[in-house]
């Protein structure tokens, strides 16, 4: 067993022998299309999305130079026709591309070099594995010998595969060599078809494109914004962490608040799995989002000097949806042209989920609200901190009844963030109170629409129990008066579904009037009533 070639199935079977999620389903995919035109794949995920785990498990599954029935007999793959045909039956080339790039540093070598780098280890290690092509005196030849010879076609298996457009992002010199490399063996037709049964691709970014088209056409690809039939296998299902839950003796709803949100159309809720796993270990919901390099682009990016990313960024971590059109996103670090393509990146490394369905972007959960709110925090963008800010002290004069400066608020955040087309609108109105209180997941929990006595409460922010602060209960009124939203919440006992919640309920009307003014310059168009129940 090599490095490269034909690593055998050691680190799938310690994946195994630990709290394993059946993930072999996948195999049966890749097997579908073995030998045939689209048997080439590519899979892009955040980190601490199982890539490692399901390269590793399938370098198990096909290697020919080791036995791996015991470990897969008992796991679904098992179940499917093509199971037997393909275990264990062909040639494999492994290769995690951040493992070439730490050399690289290690050494000092230069990132230019790294296909060579590449083609000189597997240059090595397959003449060391086939003695008979000892005489070859390329790669590529030493491949097609090999496969000739074995009568087995290889499996190309590659984990991180956009590593080297992730670290030599401005390096254009070595992204185009090393996609060379890639191209030489799966858009070769000397090669390709003498060679390769399939290819499996992994990492965070899709293929980089090239002008318009991709640089390496052949491949199917399967990514964060459409997961397709690859979308169980992206993370953890919502079965699946609710087995996991009932197993350890978690709390399913807390941990659906921290780790869910990657919503994918056929499959439903996805988890995060690397995070789901260390709540279940150390018995703790908390953010184990790692400090990564990943995690410093998210401060990089937000920050861009791109129109209306500021406002965009606000509304997201108030938990409004934005539309995005992720067409032009080029799939690399560098070459951005407005926010649409910062917020499609941020799709692609775990930081926004993305619905198909409806082209937007959203804060899929708790864990990930928390790395924006620390981020926007420490960063030293002025227009994000004083929106911050503001948003504080709406929280503290809400808190303390200033009808006053509430309503000042409200008007202004109206005024700024609402498109004229939109603006009036009850629906409008109710974006804006969630923009406003944008900051709120730092000490409530929002609810919408919330059943409650003879109806339901528009907006009702529950406060953490460690928070201190009252319940908000907030009506909405539109060309009608604040006061009457407070008759409303009275009469129709709204608050009666929080009596044994605990603690102060403030009642909170807001009303937006287009034809009456108040006479204050603070708040022309809206006005705020605020009572304790």
């Amino acid at each position: 067993m090599g490095i490269y070639i034909n690593p055998g199935n050691a680190g799938f079977e310690a994946i195994i022998n630990g709290e394993y999620i059946d993930k072999t389903g996948l195999i049966s995919l890749i097997n579908q299309n073995m030998g045939k035109s689209k048997n080439l794949i590519c899979i892009s995920r955040p980190r601490r999305f199982g890539k490692s785990y399901a390269a590793q498990m399938l370098c198990a599954y096909y290697d020919c130079s080791c036995d791996s029935s015991k470990l897969f007999n008992d796991l679904e793959i098992s179940q499917t026709d093509s199971y037997t045909q393909n275990l264990n039956k062909y040639n494999v080339v492994s290769l995690d591309i951040t493992g070439f790039l730490s050399e690289i540093k290690a050494t000092g070598a230069s990132m230019n070099d790294v296909s060579n780098i590449i083609s000189s280890a597997l240059f090595r290690e397959i003449k060391e594995e086939f003695p008979d092509v000892a005489d070859c005196k390329s790669l590529s030849e030493c491949f097609i010998k090999s496969a000739d010879i074995s009568k087995k076609k290889f499996v190309f298996v590659i984990d991180e595969w956009d590593a080297v457009i992730r670290e030599a992002k401005n390096n254009e010199r070595a992204q185009e060599s090393y996609l060379n490399l890639l191209r030489g063996w799966f858009k070769n037709n000397n090669f390709t078809p003498k060679v390769v049964a399939a290819a499996y691709m992994t990492g965070i970014l899709p293929i980089k494109k090239d002008g318009s088209q991709s640089a390496i056409s052949d491949f199917e690809e399967f990514t964060m914004l459409k997961p397709r039939a690859y979308g169980q296998y992206v993370g953890f299902t919502e079965s699946e962490v609710q087995r996991l839950c009932s197993q350890h003796g978690l709390d399913f709803a807390t941990m659906k608040e921290w780790y869910d949100g990657y919503s994918v159309k056929e499959f439903g809720s996805i988890y995060n799995p690397y995070s789901v796993m260390k709540a279940i270990s150390y018995k703790d919901f908390d953010s184990y989002w790692v400090e990564t390099s990943a995690s410093e682009s998210l401060m990089e990016y937000i920050c861009k000097d791109y129109n209306g990313l500021t406002k965009t960024i606000a509304e997201l971590i108030g938990g409004i949806q934005i539309t995005v059109n992720t067409t032009g996103f080029a799939n690399d670090f560098t070459t951005f042209k407005g926010k649409d393509d910062v917020l499609t990146l941020l799709v692609h490394l775990g930081y926004l989920a993305y619905d198909s369905e409806k082209e937007c972007v959203y804060i899929p959960n708790e864990e990930i609200r928390r790395e924006f709110s620390k981020t926007i925090r420490e960063v030293n963008h002025s227009a994000t901190l004083e929106r911050i800010s503001e948003c504080d002290r709406l929280f503290n004069d809400t808190i303390h009844c200033n009808e006053t400066a509430v309503a000042a608020q409200i008007e202004k955040i109206h005024a700024e963030e609402t498109a004229p087309i939109n603006y009036n609108s009850e629906e409008s109105l109710r974006s804006v109170i969630k923009l406003a209180y944008y900051t709120y997941k730092d000490n409530y929990i929002k609810f919408e629409e919330l059943p409650s006595g003879n109806g339901y409460a528009d907006i009702v922010y529950l406060p953490k129990k460690t928070s201190g602060y009252p319940v908000l209960v907030i009506e909405l009124k539109w060309n009608k008066s604040a006061e009457g939203a407070i008759s409303q919440i009275k009469n129709r006992k709204y608050p009666d579904i929080l009596k044994n919640y605990g603690g102060e309920v403030l009642l909170v009307g807001i009303n937006y009037d287009k034809e009456a003014l108040t006479g204050s310059e603070n708040y022309k168009h809206h006005t705020c009533k605020i009572e304790r129940a």
